[in-house]
């Protein structure tokens, strides 16, 4: 049931099915004829993979769920057909050849291999595929470069999508599709294409006005289908997608100009920067710059341990993990898509899907990952791991008090290749969107300066009678929270001179304020820096709670 007691809406799944096998042991020697380990004691595990975990999963979380992907007579299609039947019903796409099956071999639940074969694609459409897409009244793509998407894609246009989970051997998302949702590498591999595709585009248009020029002509090296180096992204064994709430590397060499365009190598890449700062630098330039080239309403970059990074293609917003956890990141992308592609179905915005997703891919990792799905008997569904999110790790585990000197704390920081964030208000009365608001701030860098109006820039913003608290009790109050490194006090109306000073890698502000009223954001780029909002809390302001306390005094 959803949140306001309806069924939940059904869902169809298009994309490239899977048969995902783990074979599970301990390896405590290396073989005598090679310096490789041996794995003894396998135990093998079987499970639907790509489209077909997504499907199984969103099936889990208690919705219908009907799945169009490449089935063929092989015996891993076979396999696949038995752990779904009784959860999903399958709609089948002819394939060239068998199924894709991959295998990871693991000692003590780390991969050690994995194994690949079939080569199977799709062939074509069928038209009960067709007749399902122009009755589905929610899509969601998880396309794994095998064909299943572009088979179908002129129904997909007329009908774009709730949610594509892109693959960088598949085709690009259709156009009005209203949420696409690529893993950090990926985001970087599709921004560099996007910017080759619209760099061939100018010369092309550059050459066809020129008088007598050939516009038909090729220039060299400007084939914008060629995918860069290092870009396939099947970081996640067994299922070839990255996951949200798995640890990951951040990507280089990538950063946003002012026009939100990424550029490989930019020569104007600040030095002094935070890793993660610039990992969320990048991702939000890349997020806008796809948002606009493939014309889709908003782009999620799943951020690994950090969440997940919204993009409509001005200021982000970013969607804290809720905790940390190392375990197998095996079929996270998935859960994330199909948490997002369900909730949206229900009727949810989309930062409500994202908070949901990030939440049950974190809990996902947490439970164990896809090894740790295994089937019921047919007929019934068995919750999947990330049904539930877990309790968010106290901010202020092993830390120490607060530090006088905000400046001191960041230079700190920094010396240590850390990332600096930075968070701004009045905090007249301290209520609970401001300690979420917070507390997920901290979460994202490695310490967090607050930026604390004066009394007198208060009462200049909020008038008479503003602040309620004077200014120590406020720096007193923020200081004692566990997620809070240090406070910094400013006397004019906006913090500009402040954040000039201190430099933050990240700026933060509560999801209430809109781009319109986020100026900080263009001074952050100015030393490589990136604001970001966050989700808040609504109906949560001092404001309310003053009005309120005054009416009950009445």
């Amino acid at each position: 049931m959803t949140a306001h007691g309806f069924a939940k809406a059904p869902l169809v799944v298009v994309g490239d099915a899977l048969l995902d096998r783990d074979l599970t042991g301990h390896a405590d020697r290396l073989a005598p004829d090679a310096p490789v380990p041996v794995v003894d004691d396998c135990e093998e595990r079987i499970r639907p993979g790509g489209a077909a975990l997504a499907a199984y999963l969103a099936a889990a979380d208690g919705r219908p769920v009907t799945l169009i992907t490449g089935l063929g007579d092989d015996p891993a299609s076979a396999r696949l057909r038995e752990l779904l039947d009784g959860r999903v019903e399958v709609i089948a796409l002819p394939l060239t050849g068998p199924l894709s099956e991959k295998t990871r071999v693991l000692a003590r639940g780390r991969p050690v291999v994995r194994l690949d074969r079939g080569d199977g694609r799709v062939r074509a459409a069928t038209d009960a595929a067709r007749a399902a897409l122009r009755a589905a009244p929610a899509v969601l793509v998880s396309d794994y470069g095998r064909g299943a998407a572009d088979a179908l894609r002129d129904e997909l246009t007329a009908r774009p999508p709730l949610v594509w989970d892109p693959h960088p051997r598949g085709g690009p998302p259709v156009p009005g599709t209203r949420l696409v949702t690529p893993a950090r590498s990926e985001a970087q591999a599709f921004a560099h294409h996007a910017e080759a595709d619209e760099a061939s585009r100018a010369r092309a248009d550059a050459d066809a006005s020129s008088p007598g020029s050939d516009a038909d002509a090729a220039s060299p090296g400007s084939d914008a289908d060629a995918v860069s180096p290092g870009s396939d992204v099947d970081a996640t064994p067994g299922t070839g997608k990255p996951a949200a709430g798995a640890a990951r590397e951040p990507a280089a060499g990538a950063v946003a100009p002012h026009d939100g365009r990424v550029a490989a190598g930019d020569a104007g890449e600040p030095a002094a920067h935070g890793p993660r700062g610039h990992e969320l630098y990048a991702a939000a330039g890349q997020a806008a710059a796809l948002v606009r080239h493939w014309r889709v309403g908003a782009v999620s970059v799943t951020l690994g341990v950090r969440g997940a990074l919204l993009s409509y293609g001005d200021h982000p917003l970013l969607i804290p993990a809720p905790a940390a956890h190392d375990g197998d990141p095996c079929g996270a992308g998935d859960r994330f898509a199909a948490t997002a592609a369900g909730l949206l179905a229900d009727g949810a915005l989309v930062g409500e899907a994202l908070q949901g997703a990030v939440a049950a891919a974190t809990a996902f990792v947490g439970a164990g990952g896809a090894a740790a799905i295994t089937a019921a008997a047919p007929g019934g569904t068995r919750p999947a791991p990330g049904g539930t999110g877990t309790p968010p790790a106290p901010a202020d585990a092993g830390r120490d008090a607060p530090d006088d000197d905000p400046f001191a704390v960041a230079a700190r920081v920094r010396a240590a290749g850390g990332t600096v964030v930075a968070a701004g208000g009045c905090f007249d009365l301290l209520h609970a969107g401001h300690v979420g608001l917070l507390q997920a701030a901290r979460r994202i860098g490695d310490c967090l300066v607050v930026c604390v109006n004066s009394d007198a820039s208060v009462r200049r913003r909020k008038g008479e009678g503003r602040p309620v608290n004077p200014l120590a009790d406020r720096v007193r109050v923020l200081r004692a929270l566990g997620c809070v490194d240090a406070v910094a006090v400013f006397d004019e109306d906006t913090p500009e001179r402040l954040l000039a000073e201190l430099r933050p890698d990240v700026w933060v502000k509560g999801g209430d304020y809109t781009g319109a009223n986020l100026p900080e954001a263009a001074q952050l780029r100015q030393w490589g820096g990136q604001a970001v909002l966050l989700p808040y809390l609504d109906g949560r302001s001092s404001t309310a709670l003053i009005a309120r306390a005054a009416e009950g005094a009445r």
